[in-house]
């Protein structure tokens, strides 16, 4: 009896085990999970675009010429960009050298096309001439225009220098005398800066400067071309500043020191020269039929 209850004991369990198996072979464990990915974070946005500008060095009134120490560079946002201003290139900051402000701009604002009149547009002398002035064209060469380091704007003196008649005395030959003082030069010759252009130096060396005179002025300008060779000599910028609502070279004198003889250069040319005492007198002694002799007190 015992051995069949044992039999039967071990046949259960002999089913519940094979049972068991069934079902775990029939119900497989559930996969485990995943590591989640983490997307990697976004680039950051490109910086805005920015853009150089030329810009007004400090202020400009009205009516002045630019000039290379006028213009100053200024980096803004490309979406703040004033339509018509000038890039900081090369070519732009050229082509503005010499122009007309049409009005006054303060430091810092940007060069705007349509703020500037450059020499050559209809008009352009019209509106930088003061009233009653005149535009008067001279040649020059890279000695007698400063070594081409007159701008527009610049004020400069005219100096005649001329030789005179070689029957003279050597240190009367040659003389010099400021025919023009403190004239406005208003344009030059666009095609030479400072003497050179964009080859190298003009073989020629040659330009023209125009200068803003009075009637009178043009007159004087006008014959001392004629007499001898006419020189630029720049002015202190200090002189202009002192005087900045003054037109310029309205009623400017002539320089009133005179003329500056060779002797007065080169004291060898005047060795030998006796200036006649203005108290001298002179008497002449004849003996019988020789010549006569010169006697001087």
């Amino acid at each position: 009896m015992i051995l069949r209850i044992a039999l039967v004991g071990m046949m259960v369990l002999g089913l519940l085990g094979f049972g068991t198996v069934a079902w775990v072979s029939t119900h497989p464990p559930a996969p485990h999970a995943a590591a989640a990915v983490v997307p990697p974070p976004p680039p950051p946005p490109p910086p805005p675009a920015k853009v150089k500008l030329l810009v007004a060095a400090h202020a400009l009134r009205a009516g002045s010429l630019i000039k290379p120490e006028d213009l100053g560079v200024q980096e803004i946002l490309q979406a703040q960009e004033p339509r018509g201003a000038s890039p900081e290139t090369p070519a732009a900051r050229a082509s503005l050298f010499g122009a007309m402000v049409r009005r006054s701009l303060a430091a810092g604002e940007p060069v705007i096309e349509g703020d500037v009149m450059r020499p050559g547009d209809h008009g352009f002398l019209a509106a930088v001439l003061g009233p009653n002035m005149r535009a008067m064209t001279v040649g020059v060469d890279l000695i007698s225009g400063s070594a081409g380091l007159i701008w527009p704007g610049d004020h400069v003196d005219v100096i005649l220098t001329q030789a005179i008649d070689a029957k003279l005395e050597p240190g009367r030959r040659v003389a010099a005398e400021t025919v023009l003082a403190d004239v406005r030069v208003i344009a030059i010759d666009q095609h030479l800066v400072r003497g050179a252009t964009a080859d190298g130096p003009d073989p020629k060396a040659a330009r023209t400067v125009s200068l803003e005179v009075t009637p009178a002025q043009a007159e004087r300008l006008a014959v001392a071309g004629r007499i001898g060779q006419l020189s630029l000599i720049v002015r202190s910028a200090e002189q202009i500043a002192a005087k900045p609502d003054q037109p310029a070279a309205a009623g400017a004198a002539v320089n009133s020191t005179g003329v500056t003889w060779a002797a007065d250069v080169s004291p060898a040319l005047g060795q030998g020269i006796r200036e006649p005492h203005p108290d001298s007198s002179t008497v002449r002694v004849f003996q019988g039929n020789a010549d006569g002799k010169e006697f001087h007190f």
